[in-house]
């Protein structure tokens, strides 16, 4: 019996599609990690990332963009879609009319897209616009995340914008996918020093709550190891002892076809027991399981 054209097409986690008219920076997609609908704002249509993690769906084999992000677009791209939001018409919009009827709700507005969005040179305008078009449109509950791998936060116009973030109410979702320096070079494909990204965490911490995003794939068919998985709860617990603030902890792995053959799915029974290290700090924890890959989809939000 062949599968059914209709369901292959319905709209899930897996399905990272951007058939919404010809944007360039704004999409929609159904997240895991927000289990409902995810709008994303992606300021970094050149591709550009200084991280360069095996597990990631975006594409680099085919170049990007300009770097350069177009502020007015970005605001007629806001406005189209969230008007769409708010008529309730964007269900009656293909892939969004396959949507499951449980999650036809709009969880999050994150700035997640084809690199680390703190490099972008407007970013601290960038979010005055979603924060003024959010307001606009009545959508001032929607939460709005910035997912980032921590590198760039030191810096002082990155500061400008987090404190843009901390104004509208916003949450940092940073990446801390490894304990060891060792591992976090290879899951997170970058030699940039892995005492940076804490530091830049600890400080940010200490500011207001973040949430911790920690994906954790096989490689090679190996995931971590028992040790890594050790040094990971101490690197979260050092965060703790310095004053930092950690509102939660997502534990997940690869839903979508990632760019590098070389990553898979972590068993989900791996997933819970590392989630129990960090319950066991006194975290809240939420675990997302891996799921087998299908069809490479289209680059987007990660989770």
């Amino acid at each position: 019996m062949g599968l059914d054209p209709d369901a292959m097409r319905r709209l899930n986690f897996q399905d990272h599609r951007r058939e919404l008219d010809d944007n360039r920076y704004i999409y929609a997609v159904l997240s895991r990690r927000s289990r409902g609908l995810s709008i994303g704002i992606n300021l970094n249509p050149d591709k550009v990332c200084n991280f360069d993690c095996p597990y990631c769906q975006v594409d680099r084999s085919q170049p990007g963009g300009s770097r350069d992000v177009d502020l007015d677009r970005l605001d007629t791209e806001l406005a189209h879609l969230f008007g769409l939001i708010t008529s309730g018409s964007l269900w009656s919009v293909p892939p969004f009319d396959t949507a499951p009827t449980a999650l036809r709700r709009v969880n999050d507005i994150a700035l997640a897209g084809d690199g680390e969005p703190t490099a972008c040179p407007v970013f601290a305008q960038a979010l005055a616009r979603v924060g003024r078009q959010r307001a606009a449109f009545g959508l001032d509950a929607v939460e709005i995340q910035l997912l980032t791998n921590a590198t760039l936060l030191h810096r002082p116009a990155v500061q400008a914008g987090l404190a843009e973030l901390d104004r509208l109410g916003g949450r940092i979702v940073a990446k801390l996918d490894a304990g060891t320096e060792a591992w976090f070079q290879r899951v997170d494909g970058t030699t940039l020093p892995f005492s940076r990204v804490l530091k830049n965490l600890a400080d940010a911490a200490k500011i207001r709550p973040i949430t911790l995003q920690c994906m954790f794939p096989t490689l090679d068919g190996e995931g971590p190891t028992d040790a890594e998985i050790d040094a990971w709860q101490g690197r979260i617990a050092d965060l703790l002892s310095q004053g930092g603030q950690i509102d939660l902890v997502q534990v997940y792995s690869v839903a979508r076809k990632p760019a590098d053959p070389r990553v898979g799915v972590l068993p989900l029974a791996r997933l819970e027991a590392i989630a129990r290290r960090a319950q066991a700090l006194g975290l809240s924890v939420q675990v997302a399981p891996g799921i087998e890959a299908g069809p490479t989809p289209a680059p987007g939000d990660p989770g």
